[in-house]
Order: C-alpha cells, then structure tokens, then sequence
C-alpha cells in the first residue's frame, strides 16, 4: 500500500499485508515490485528510490537491465532480534518438530526466518514441516521456514514456506536469510545464484558489518480494481 513519505528525505513510505490479512515489516519480492510499480505508475522517474516501510528504511535501485537492485541491510542474529528462544546466539540450532530432530539456522531480515539444509528441495517436507515450524513455540511471532539444497558455494535451490501465506513461488526476503545463514555457517560464497520455483534471484553479502544486497526482476502482470 502506496503511502506519503513521513520524512522528507524520502520518497515514498508502503505497508505490508499478507494473503490472510496480517501486517508484516518486511517483504524482499514485495520492495522489487513497489519499485516497479511507482515507476510505471508515473508516480516517480528515479532510479535511486528511498522508501520505510515498518521495518525502516530502504534505496530500491532500477539497474540498466532494468532489475530491481535492493538494499535488505544486514542480517540480524541475535535471538532476541528475530525473535527466537534461545540462551545464546548460535551458528546451528536444533529443535525437535513433527517428531524429528531439526538443525537449522536463524535470522532476521526484518521479519523472522528459520533456514533447514536439504539433500534435494524437490522431496523437502514443505508441506508437512513447513507449518509445523512456522508456528513452532521457539518462534513467538512465528517463522518463515526456507528448505536450502547446495548446489555449489555460488547456487542454492529453494523453498519457503512463507509465515501467513504457505510455501510461494518465491520469496525474497526468504532467499536473502538463506544465504546469510549459508554465509555464516561457511557453506556459501559472497555472490550466490538462488534458485526458487518461481524464478531466479542474485544476493551479495561480503559479511558482518556490511549490507546485504538482492537483485531481481519485477514484471507487470495486471491491473485490477478492489471494491470496499
């Protein structure tokens, strides 16, 4: 949702809501297509867009590809930050779920994210395990769950399955926490493809201390109208 900035530094402020109505701070894939829909809109000509959405401020960039390049900041690990129950900040957590023993990996990204290493997304538990861990007691306002396959240090594969939504084509944000969480457990290099259902995403991260970036595509679909 389309808003004034409340800073004048800005350019424009949106809000966030999920398919079951919910409010959230955050939304990787949704920042591409608000990039791409002020523009088209005629609403703004830039290619730098400083935009706060709930969670803070953003810059969504329109490459000379006409990919949408966006600023998702650093990712956050502290359990406190996601939130997440646990006594201390870990690489690795594990959990017990759906009868089984779960290592994973936690993040923020400005919403919350649990990160499980599969042998292959395409027999990944998605489905069963997926809404278990969204709404796992250790995950208080609950969890976006992403299923990572390890291609090689530069590819991943994935599936999320989205807090509020169920598994989606693809998820941004959800792409962003699984390189982070890749990155820092050793497994992933700076630069990583990511591949999901729906499409492919670029995220660069060089570390601790410095922003995380995504670039994809925002593709104009249609135009509708909703009666209230």
């Amino acid at each position: 949702m389309v808003e004034p900035p409340y800073d004048p530094e800005l350019d424009f402020h949106y809000r966030i809501f999920n398919a079951d109505g919910s409010e959230v701070a955050q939304c990787g894939n949704g920042a591409r297509c608000f990039a791409r829909f002020v523009r088209l809109k005629g609403l703004t000509n830039k290619r730098d867009i400083r935009v706060s959405t709930a969670n803070g401020r953003m810059v969504l960039t329109v490459t000379d590809d006409d990919l949408v390049r966006v600023n998702m900041g650093e990712p956050n690990f502290e359990p406190s930050a996601v939130p997440f129950r646990a006594n201390k900040a870990e690489k690795t957590y594990i959990m017990r779920a759906a009868e089984q023993t779960i290592l994973c990996g936690v993040v923020s990204m400005g919403n919350p994210h649990c990160v499980i290493q599969v042998d292959d997304v395409d027999t990944a538990a998605v489905e069963t395990l997926g809404p278990v861990l969204e709404s796992h007691e250790r995950f208080p306002e609950r969890a976006n769950i992403g299923f990572m396959q390890v291609v090689k240090r530069e590819h991943i594969r994935l599936r999320v399955y989205e807090r509020g939504a169920g598994e989606t084509q693809a998820c941004g944000s959800g792409a962003c926490a699984a390189v982070a969480v890749g990155i820092q457990q050793g497994l992933l290099a700076e630069e990583v493809r990511v591949e999901l259902p729906g499409g492919r995403l670029d995220i660069a991260w060089k570390g601790p201390g410095h922003p995380l970036y995504m670039t994809g595509p925002a593709v104009h679909v249609y135009d509708g109208f909703i009666h209230l």
